[in-house]
């Protein structure tokens, strides 16, 4: 039987949000109509659960399971691997799904306090969505794996349908619950697969088997573990949104609460790279020679169709959601450089975990601009942008800034985290494809400075809205993220030390990679 202590340590931050979460709602019922300290609750919930998690990762590092299965009198050694694992790894995720969430929370709390009367249930199902993200980054069993994204999903397609009087919304979620259902049943036709041929849903045990090469050759089992893995990419890759896997992410961008589209440009993606890395890369990289084409072939798809489509957008909430399925690109481009080395020692897993971070603060800078933008003028339009440097000056410059780190511009954060992704593409024998991230990046320069062009010499039009008084949540989000995406930029030592330290924990053969 599990040892409970052992779970209640290691699994707080999830038991913390599952109890404040369950207060969320048993306070909303008592307030019910009236306004209330929900959104409080659930940024106070998000951060006794971020503070949990640096104590947990500070006080006790290394690798820790979590539900280990044990039968009576089971011998030292023979019980089954946790379902759940606590690490290094694990924590990285928790904190920046955690973090992500609680930037979200504080820049989206004036826009749904008046398009919903439901906020009990909304600020419920964030602290839900967050919940699936951390066990998704510390899944360990294919089950587990199952559930976590099935359950980000569902929570995710109902966030994106929350607005029930908007039938754009509603049409949103429901794209978006259709798509996911395709990718879901293959996902698990997979699975199915993986359990049939290792007679177990448990990672680590089937990663044995595809280490064996006389087991998987004898049996036939070769054969079959690699088109199940195509059909489990296939899941992982609609939460990622890479292309083809992308249709959903347009739609539902547009058609979400701003706050909603927030997170889901970094929490589902963050959290579907962290399965991502820890199944393929922790676990099957044996097999590394055989699906890193495929890869190969969605970074390209990723990086060209996301930049190409977003030049062609009017609406700036759905030009974003075709930049996130290009940046999605240039992480994969460090999944797929797997043994490559870059700036300082970082490889090229470490490229994919240090591009996460300046990602998730550089995006929810610029969607807190968005947010305070539509809350303004009612439209996430192009022409809502039009004289914003004379009607806001610190959301224009800062939106400025922010584009500048995602085109990759030194020297702030995106620019260190894309030289250590194509970095890791030359020395990792993927030049290709770094060229092509390159001549992409350069096309976002149009799409962005399209924006730009707006803010700074668009002519104002009759009616159109004075000053914009910048509420004191997202002046703090825009505050935080500037300062994140400057300092990680002027001084990314400690972020890249950081970021390697964690790949290695995932896949200490990273230090010894190379012939793939």
């Amino acid at each position: 039987m599990p040892h409970i202590p052992s779970i209640l340590t290691h699994f707080s931050p999830e038991l913390i949000l599952v109890v404040g979460m369950l207060l969320v709602l048993t306070y909303d019922l008592w307030v019910r109509g009236r306004e209330g300290l929900q959104a409080n609750l659930a940024i106070i919930t998000t951060v006794l659960a971020l503070v949990a998690t640096l104590v947990l990762w500070v006080t006790m590092p290394g690798s820790h399971p979590v539900f280990e299965a044990c039968g009576p009198g089971a011998k030292a050694g023979t019980c089954r691997p946790g379902a759940f694992i606590s690490d290094d790894f694990t924590h990285f995720f928790r904190v920046l799904g955690l973090l992500g969430t609680l930037l979200v929370l504080i820049s989206g709390q004036t826009y749904m306090r008046g398009r919903t009367a439901f906020k009990g249930e909304f600020y419920a199902l964030v602290l839900s969505a967050v919940l699936a993200m951390n066990l998704m980054a510390g899944a360990n069993d294919l089950i587990v794996i199952a559930l976590a994204i099935e359950f980000l999903s569902i929570t995710s397609y109902i966030l994106t349908a929350f607005l029930r009087h908007d039938g754009l919304s509603i049409e949103g979620g429901l794209k978006y619950f259709l798509y996911g259902s395709i990718t879901s049943a293959a996902m698990l036709f997979g699975m199915s697969y993986l359990l049939g041929i290792g007679g177990s849903t448990s990672v680590p045990a089937l990663a044995a088997i595809a280490r064996n090469p006389e087991l998987a050759q004898v049996q036939g089992y070769a054969n079959i573990m690699l088109p199940a893995l195509a059909l489990v990419l296939a899941g992982i890759a609609f939460k990622i949104a890479l292309v083809p896997f992308h249709q959903w992410s347009p739609d539902a961008y547009q058609a979400a609460p701003t706050p909603v589209t927030a997170f889901l440009s970094v929490g589902p993606k963050a959290a579907g790279f962290a399965v991502l890395i820890r199944l393929f890369v922790g676990s099957f990289s044996s097999l590394s020679a055989s699906w890193l084409g495929t890869m190969g072939l969605l970074c390209l798809l990723s990086m060209v169709v996301g930049n190409v489509a977003a030049m062609t957008q009017g609406n700036v909430k759905r030009m974003m959601a075709y930049s996130s399925i290009a940046q999605a690109g240039y992480m994969l481009l460090g999944v797929v450089s797997l043994g490559g080395k870059t700036l300082m020692g970082l490889d090229s897993v470490g490229a994919v975990l240090f591009f996460i971070l300046t990602y998730v603060f550089t995006n929810l800078g610029a969607f807190a601009v968005i947010i305070a933008v539509e809350q303004a003028t009612g439209s996430a339009e192009l022409g809502a942008y039009r004289g914003l440097m004379r009607r806001s000056p610190l959301l224009a410059v800062s939106l400025v800034v922010f584009f500048l780190s995602l085109v990759g511009v030194p020297p702030l954060a995106g620019f260190v985290a894309k030289f250590a992704v194509f970095g890791a593409a030359v020395t990792g024998g993927q030049v290709p494809l770094a060229v092509v991230g390159v001549l992409t990046g350069v096309v976002s320069v149009v799409y962005y400075f399209g924006v730009v062009r707006e803010m700074f010499f668009g002519a104002s039009e009759e009616g159109q809205p004075g000053p914009i008084r910048v509420g004191m949540g997202t002046t703090f989000v825009v505050l935080v993220a500037l300062l994140m995406t400057l300092v990680v930029g002027l001084w990314p030592e400690p972020f890249i030390t950081l970021a390697n330290n964690v790949a290695h924990s995932i896949a200490p053969a990273l230090q010894a990679a190379g012939g793939h």
